[in-house]
C-alpha cells in the first residue's frame, strides 16, 4: 500500500508524489529518468523538498551506524576515477519567479529553449518530443496538449509519472496545475483535456508505451514505440 504524506497548504502545488517514491527518490533507488521527474516537482513543492532531505538525513545517520566494510584495490580505484566526473543531473534549485519558472534540471537537461525542441506530432490536439537523460529503461518527453484539446482515452502497458509544467489539465481524477504531480500505473485509463485558455505543458515519463483504447485511434498503437536512453 502507498504510503501518504501530509502537504502544507501553502505549497505551490497541491497533486505530490507518494511517500514511497519520495523515500525511493532519497534513497537513490529510482531510474534516472524518473528521479529527474521527482527532482523537478521538487522545484515547485517546499514540502516535499523538506521531506526529501530529512529522509537523506535519516540515511546518512543510519549508514554511518554501520560497521565498516573492507574495499578491494579495484573498487576504491573506480571510485576515486569518478571523482571528478560532473554529475549527470545535479543542479543547484532555481530561485522561485513564479509557477511558469522551467526547473533548473529540465532546462540544462534540454540544452536550449522550449522553441529549440523537434516536436512530433501525435494526434491534432498533441505534440510530443523526447529528451534523452542516458535512462534505457524510461522514456523522458515534454508533451504539448492545445489549448482545450484532449488525449484520447489511453492507458499504459506500464507505469507513467506526469509533472506540470506550463497551462495544466484535467480528467476524470481532478485538475492540475503547474506543479502538481501525478502518478500512473499500469492500465490505468484516463483522457487528459487542456485547460480551454492555456495550451499545456507536461513532463511524462514512462517505462512502456501509451495504448489508445478508443477505436478511432487504436491503429495507431503498432506504431507506439518507447523512446528510452
Amino acid at each position: 500500500m502507498k504510503q501518504e504524506h501530509r502537504v502544507k497548504e501553502n505549497t505551490m502545488a497541491k497533486h505530490h508524489p507518494e511517500l514511497d517514491i519520495l523515500m525511493e527518490h532519497a534513497a537513490g533507488s529510482l531510474s534516472l529518468a524518473q528521479s529527474a521527474c521527482v527532482s523537478a516537482h521538487l522545484n515547485y513543492c517546499d514540502c516535499c523538498s523538506q521531506t526529501v532531505q530529512r529522509l537523506q538525513a535519516v540515511g546518512a545517520a543510519m549508514f554511518e551506524s554501520l560497521d565498516p566494510e573492507p574495499v578491494g584495490d579495484a573498487l576504491l580505484d573506480r571510485v576515486l576515477a569518478r571523482l571528478d566526473e560532473e554529475p549527470p543531473l545535479s543542479y543547484q534549485p532555481a530561485q522561485r519567479s513564479g509557477q511558469d519558472a522551467t526547473p533548473a534540471l529540465l532546462s540544462r537537461l534540454m540544452a536550449g529553449d522550449f522553441s529549440d525542441l523537434v516536436w512530433k506530432k501525435v494526434t491534432e490536439a498533441l505534440r510530443i518530443t523526447p529528451i534523452r537523460t542516458g535512462d534505457p529503461q524510461f522514456e523522458f518527453s515534454l508533451l504539448h496538449i492545445k489549448a482545450g484539446g484532449e488525449i484520447p482515452p489511453h492507458d499504459h502497458r506500464g507505469s507513467e509519472m506526469t509533472l506540470v509544467l506550463q497551462g495544466g489539465f484535467s480528467d476524470d481524477r481532478g485538475s492540475y496545475h503547474p506543479g502538481d504531480f501525478i502518478y500512473r500505473s499500469a492500465n490505468e485509463v484516463h483522457a487528459p483535456r487542456a485547460f480551454a485558455d492555456e495550451d499545456c505543458l507536461c513532463l511524462a515519463v514512462i517505462d512502456a508505451p501509451l495504448r489508445f483504447t478508443g477505436w478511432k485511434y487504436r491503429w495507431m498503437n503498432p506504431f507506439l514505440r518507447l523512446q528510452a536512453g
